[in-house]
């Protein structure tokens, strides 16, 4: 789970007394004294843009050095740099501009409105990246390897996650109203800090990546990170986050992974397999509180509106009952090693000594369960058809980033923790943006394009239509119906098309030529890319055709082979001697001779 929160200059105290501190008290110590005393460890320098002021990525995080970047937009060394100018005679306040990266904060504080007193400046992004339940149980209740092996597999599928953040979706904004988009030089600056339990006490590992909103702009010059671009990619990192997370965890411990519904009708949670149910209410215990609260806000929003929640409205809720029932932080902080003898002793009163003793061993007796009957085999047409019915419905008019994030959920779906080939999930997405989508509205909104879903009659449009307006049931459970209604149709051509080019005795069906897809156009109108000269379905074709020619090569062997064998076993059957044979003849060009059904040939 990927969450995104913003930190503005009067927020920052908050950070600096309490987060950077594993979220305790520091009472006037300094920041190394509080973190070891609260059994934390301190915070690294993360991301491709610390060259750019002079720090390295696994460097330890100073309590100036936070302060300067992530609370007053300044540079991590502003101290030293000050004084050297200062030296050299340079004013007070040029000693200080020349520190601040990019436009000082009061440059975006305007006294003419009262919003705009309101209006504060983002310095940057609090991006808390949380394990699911049962890695946080494993990582909590198992031996010293498993928790360093579960943090290790923390930490690269983080850190995978921000890359790509840095990569593909941070843009730094330019010009009036900051209304143009650049790429990002060099990258992000990210400080992560690492905690261990929640406010209840609960085994919660979790990471807080601090991202600065201070960048550079591809001349040099210092501006600020598109906060917007970051913030609508969220859920798409979240599921690329939790994706490299499964595939780490698989293969570094031999685990599996099954989606758990969580609450009936919406959107299933993946889990290590064998996990026992009782282990997830233990450590649940705050989740059994925001969900008594939200019970009471859901009823309250139906009333109102005469309809059940929709997924942002339901996400909003939860957030608020989350907020209504949020303890307060405690005072008196423990030790990793002190908390997990506490931990597994309250799991041993909670399930008993046996469930807990053996937790490693069922995850691994369910992981052989799932592997042999899970095959890592990912169908990229079904799965964009299936990305596309499931966006489709839920939203109706989506984004390029919606179809990424359901995309990667179904990666991890069908993989169940097997890795995945990288840019799969970004073939899956161009799949369904050219073939089964149309742009709607002036912007980069797309929906659904039935007639590319059922392009040869148009009584079955009908399917998705219900689904879409009927609120009787839970949206994603619509949605999955309406999935499954066109993998099935997908299924349905593949194999009336098989069954019309199935070969007949004594013939080779050589496959015709590759048929254009759905809808060529679309490509270069929605990517401003030209389409490759040789792509996936070509590739398909020829493989096709050499599987065809090798079946229809040994269905001639084994016709060949009875023929001979009844020969041998029933005899030679006695042949009338023919009166006068034939003289020979001389094959006419342009005609080739058959050979007859009893010759066992192949024409």
């Amino acid at each position: 789970m990927l969450s995104a929160a913003k930190i503005g200059p009067r927020g920052w105290p908050y950070y600096c007394n309490g987060v950077l501190v594993g979220d305790g008290h520091r009472r006037g110590r300094p920041l190394r004294a509080a973190q070891d005393e609260a059994g934390v460890p301190p915070g690294v320098w993360r991301g491709r843009g610390l060259a750019a002021v002079g720090l390295t990525a696994g460097d330890v995080v100073s309590e100036r050095q936070a302060e300067l970047l992530l609370g007053e937009g300044r540079h991590p060394d502003a101290d030293r740099i000050e004084r050297e100018l200062l030296a050299a005679r340079e004013s007070p306040e040029r000693a200080r501009r020349v520190t601040v990266l990019g436009r000082p904060i009061e440059h975006n504080r305007s006294p003419r409105t009262e919003k705009a007193k309101e209006r504060m400046p983002w310095l940057a992004m609090d991006l808390t990246f949380r394990a699911p339940s049962t890695a946080q149980i494993a990582w909590a209740l198992l031996g010293e390897e498993h928790r360093r092996v579960l943090e290790l597999c923390q930490d690269i599928a983080r850190d995978k996650a921000l890359a790509w953040l840095e990569d593909a979706v941070a843009q730094i904004r330019r010009g009036s109203g900051g209304k143009y988009r650049e790429p990002v030089r060099g990258g992000l600056i990210v400080a992560v800090f690492r905690h261990y339990e929640s406010r209840a006490g609960q085994p919660l590992l979790h990471d807080h990546a601090l991202v600065s909103i201070r960048v550079r702009r591809p001349d040099g010059k210092w501006g600020n990170l598109s906060a917007d671009s970051v913030l609508s990619h969220i859920v798409a990192a979240g599921t690329l986050y939790l994706l490299y997370l499964m595939g780490e965890v698989s293969v570094r411990l031999g685990w599996a992974w099954g989606p758990r519904e969580v609450t009936p009708g919406r959107r299933p949670v993946m889990e290590i397999a064998g996990i026992d149910q009782r282990l997830i209410g233990w450590q649940s215990t705050r989740r059994q509180q925001i969900a008594d609260a939200k019970s009471v806000l859901v009823a309250d929003y139906e009333e109102r509106l005469g309809h059940s929640p929709g997924e942002r409205a339901d996400y909003a809720l939860d957030r608020q009952a989350a907020d209504r029932t949020r303890p307060p932080k405690r005072k008196v902080l423990l030790a990793l090693t002190e908390l997990r003898e506490r931990w597994r002793a309250s799991a041993i009163r909670a399930v008993g000594a046996d469930v807990v003793d053996r937790l490693a061993e069922r995850a691994r007796a369910a992981a052989a369960a799932v592997w042999a009957r899970v095959r890592p085999v990912v169908d990229v047409v079904l799965a964009a058809v299936d990305t596309v019915a499931v966006v489709y419905v839920m939203r109706g008019a989506f984004a390029r980033h919606h179809l990424l994030a359901e995309a990667r959920r179904h990666l991890a779906y069908a993989l169940r923790g097997h890795p995945h080939e990288p840019g799969l999930d970004e073939k899956i997405v161009q799949t369904a943006v050219d073939d089964y989508t149309r742009p709607v509205g002036r912007g980069r909104m797309m929906t659904a394009d039935l007639r590319a879903l059922y392009p040869r009659d148009t009584e079955d449009q009908a399917v998705l239509r219900p689904l879409t307006r009927n609120r009787a049931a839970p949206p994603y459970e619509r949605a999955r119906l309406a999935a499954g209604a066109l993998a099935a149709r997908v299924r349905a051509a593949r194999r009336a098309e098989r069954l019309g080019s199935r070969p007949r005795p004594h013939t080779v069906a050589v496959p015709a030529a590759s048929r254009p897809r759905p809808r060529p156009f679309n490509t270069g109108r929605k990517t401003g890319r030209l389409p490759k000269r040789e792509t996936g379905a070509e590739i398909d074709t020829v493989e096709q055709t050499r599987r065809t020619l090798e079946a229809a090569a040994q269905l001639a062997a084994r016709l060949q082979d009875g023929i001979q064998e009844r020969a041998v076993a029933h005899g030679p059957r006695p042949q009338p001697a023919p009166a006068t044979a034939p003289p020979p003849h001389a094959q006419q060009p342009g005609i080739q001779h058959t050979p007859g059904p009893t010759t066992g040939g192949v024409a």
